[in-house]
């Protein structure tokens, strides 16, 4: 059973595909090649800028495996 990660900033998302990019042993020119996106974006989304674009984000994520899951609130059933 895999556990994630919680994500509440584009801090957390930035520091977790840092960490699994490493882990694949990918530089970000690497990265940028295999996304089609520029080192420059990797790098600003990596330092945890906020405005970056969710479809780049999504590529990126798939690029590197990672999948996104979002989980609505728990509510009271009646």
């Amino acid at each position: 059973m895999r556990l994630g990660t919680p994500i509440h900033d584009a801090a957390t998302l930035g520091r977790l595909i840092r960490q699994t990019r490493k882990q694949q042993n990918l530089t970000l020119e690497t990265l940028a090649g295999l996304c089609g996106l520029s080192i420059r974006f990797l790098s600003e989304l990596e330092n945890g800028r906020e405005t970056c674009s969710l479809v780049r984000v999504l590529l990126v994520l798939d690029a590197l495996g990672i999948e996104l899951t979002a989980e609505p609130p728990e509510t009271d059933a009646p």
